[in-house]
């Protein structure tokens, strides 16, 4: 094996494979990176059994030519000393595989050797050819991630509600993420023949929303029994499912409604950052919520060391009793309020003790939902 890349772009691929490289891990052949140089292409590889993410190189990016191989081969080598050393680098790379696994490493007139191990001991990728498949444009796929994978549990006692449950059926994509105290929603119509149910660790998703930030505008996601991916023109994610049935969450959604209001999004999420400065000493971050007059909203908090907060803010609309209060978890609240991009909120009561229904005011494909907490 032999080639010469240009020092930023192996770098970045580097950064990019080295997300999914397990630093303490009971398998060495994982704490490395995969390399493989091809005629037309260098193809990176890091892993840490769960996650394995896949970035390929071409020959020329944009025009440019950025990589020349002049031999075929393969190796793995640590991803910690050859970040490190790719970092201290400038200009062009030239690396040649040496016979006895060891791997010569020049820039200009720098020169160093690195000791790889043998690839045919690290992990094959997983096989996804004839896997059920959807394809969807990258900047809704990360907006709908970053408007649930927020909300699963934290706990591993249930392991099911660690990851966002992403099921397809009649050209529907529904996402859903709980942890029992709140639930975020989001739907998403797309075509596709795939019906089915699958749990994705919310750590992959949160991976894929590092490396296809600037990314394609179209993500192509395989789904096999064990395994789905993410794949776009040269760079792919592998992630293995949560195993296990995701719980029945279309009866949660209130329906008997008491009072519903409207309110402006960022007005609102001040006022609940002010009423979090105070909430810090509850257990479950205490704001209280009143609607008063049927004109205004009232936000408070307070804290026995520190003091109390309290703000009335303007309602754009009403439907319903007036001069309901709850106390709901702000950080919660801050959450789902940040998930929304459009310009007012909408938010649902049925009672004192049940929960509040979050949602744009004219939009229904994302809802979020929040149990109230005790004032004691």
């Amino acid at each position: 094996m032999e080639f010469k890349i240009n020092r930023e772009c192996f770098k970045n691929a580097i950064s990019d494979v080295s997300h999914a490289v397990s630093v303490k891990t009971p398998i060495p052949i994982l704490s490395g990176i995969k390399i493989v140089a091809n005629d037309d292409c260098l193809t990176l590889l890091g892993s840490n059994s769960d996650i394995v993410i896949e970035k390929t190189i071409p020959l020329t990016i944009d025009g440019v030519k950025e990589l020349e191989v002049f031999e075929k081969g393969t190796v793995v080598l640590s991803a910690k000393y050859l970040s490190d050393i790719v970092k201290k680098l400038h200009d062009v790379i030239h690396v040649k595989l040496n016979e006895n696994q060891s791997v010569t490493i020049k820039s200009n007139e720098i020169v160093m050797n690195l000791n790889g191990l043998h690839s045919g001991e690290y992990p094959n990728l997983p096989q996804i050819d004839g896997a059920a498949y959807f394809n969807i444009p990258s900047a809704e796929l990360l907006e709908i991630i970053k408007q649930t994978a927020f909300a699963v549990s934290k706990s591993e006692t249930r392991p099911a509600l660690t990851g966002v449950n992403l099921s397809i059926k009649e050209n529907k994509l529904t996402c859903v993420a709980t942890n029992s105290h709140r639930l975020a929603l989001r739907e998403h119509v797309l075509e596709s023949k795939l019906n089915g149910s699958y749990i994705i660790p919310s750590k992959s998703l949160n991976e894929l929303t590092k490396l296809f930030n600037n990314e394609a505008d179209i993500i192509h996601i395989f789904i096999t029994e064990s395994y789905i991916v993410f794949k776009s023109n040269n760079i792919s994610l592998f992630s293995r499912l949560i195993e296990g049935n995701y719980p029945d969450v279309s009866g949660l959604l209130p329906k008997d409604l008491k009072t519903i209001i409207t309110v402006d999004t960022n007005t609102l999420l001040n006022g609940i950052d002010r009423a979090c400065l105070f909430a810090s000493e509850w257990k479950n971050n205490n704001v209280r919520l009143e609607i008063l007059d049927n004109s205004k909203l009232r936000i408070s908090s307070n804290s026995t060391e520190l003091g109390e907060i309290e703000e009335t803010q303007s309602i754009k609309s009403i439907r319903g009793e007036a001069g309901l209060s709850v106390s709901l978890d702000g950080s919660f609240l801050l959450d789902a309020i940040k998930a929304i991009k459009e310009i007012e909120v909408k938010l649902s009561f049925g009672g004192p003790m049940r929960p509040v229904l979050i949602e744009p005011s004219d939009n229904s494909s994302y809802r979020h939902l929040i149990s109230p907490v005790r004032t004691y």
